[in-house]
């Protein structure tokens, strides 16, 4: 039986890597969806994997995961195509406007942190949202409202019986404690509306797996690019960069987690793909690494989280919808 996975983000940087993993595994196997809200992009994405692997059945779908009506309206047509999912990628998701403390930046370059500051760019960034035209912050509704919108209206082909669906979460390296609030789960009084976004997706992806109990499993991956394709310092002149890339390497000597390509990125997120799931534990992040050499490995790590903290957001998220 062919397995049905649908991703979103899935036309450019690890989302479309992750798709060409996938079909490279397991092309006359496999029906994927790539759900994307610009199809122009999506439809240049589709010819590419096509082109090298043209037997594929590679389906698109117009989904903003910043729109409820783009979401409700995307369900919708799921259910219409497809009786049930096996995979579910959550991956569509935005930094907007990241913006440099350069001070911080250049003191953090003969520190102690300088490894963590370019893996995850904690310090050294903040960004600037906005309000979408349902009045949500924008980076809260399109890394985790969204895709909770998603997953609450496919559960009748989620929940299908014999067989438990799958929801894989792209996390961040940039997904810490201290940027969440459980009082402004948008995050609308602060300047780190994506680190909060991505420690919420964490919190959520256990919330899930209790909620469900078994009939869905979701997981947590955690990939991490250079600061170049992540767009953390997009201010920097070309030039700069052509400066940094040997030091880039070199960094990454020292920390595994700075994957440098997207196609390393997606490590993870293909690895949970040929995992079984009752083996994967709920409470970890499985991280895509990549050695000083450039072998691509999977690790997992206990997640800074808690169920009681989960359980909350998700009621949250629940009061929310029924607005």
């Amino acid at each position: 039986m062919n397995k049905v996975v649908l991703v979103t983000g899935a036309n450019s940087g690890i989302g479309l890597s992750l798709c060409e993993r996938l079909l490279s595994q397991d092309t006359e196997g496999l029906q994927l969806c790539l759900a994307c809200r610009n199809m122009r992009k999506t439809q240049a994405a589709r010819s590419a994997l096509l082109a090298s692997h043209p037997t594929a059945q590679v389906a698109l779908l117009q989904m903003d995961t910043s729109s409820i009506t783009s979401v409700l309206n995307a369900a919708q047509e799921i259910k219409l195509r497809y009786n049930r999912l096996d995979y579910l990628y959550l991956n569509a998701g935005i930094m907007p406007n990241p913006q440099v403390d350069v001070k911080a930046f250049f003191r953090g370059l003969f520190s102690s942190k300088i490894i963590a500051m370019f893996a995850t760019g904690e310090g050294i960034l903040t960004q600037k949202d906005c309000v979408t035209t349902d009045g949500l912050q924008d980076v809260f509704a399109t890394n985790l409202f969204g895709h909770f919108l998603l997953i609450r209206e496919l559960e009748p082909i989620l929940c299908h019986a014999g067989r438990s669906s799958q929801l894989i979460w792209s996390s961040s390296s940039n997904a810490h404690r201290s940027a969440f609030n459980l009082d402004d789960i948008q995050h609308r009084r602060d300047t780190q509306p994506y680190s909060s976004s991505k420690y919420a997706s964490d919190l959520l992806s256990l919330a899930l797996n209790t909620h469900y109990n078994k009939q869905v499993r979701s997981h947590t991956p955690l990939y991490s690019a250079s600061p170049k394709q992540a767009r953390i310092l997009p201010s920097f002149p070309a030039f700069l960069w052509t400066l940094l890339m040997p030091l880039f390497w070199l960094i990454r000597i020292f920390t595994n987690t700075f994957t440098l390509t997207p196609y390393n990125g997606a490590g993870a997120l293909f690895w949970l793909y040929k995992q079984r799931p009752e083996s994967l534990d709920p409470q970890a992040k499985y991280h895509s690494l990549t050695s000083g050499l450039g072998n691509n490995y999977t690790r997992p790590s206990k997640m800074d989280i808690d169920l009681e903290t989960s359980a909350a957001l998700y009621e949250k998220l629940l009061q929310l919808e029924s607005v």
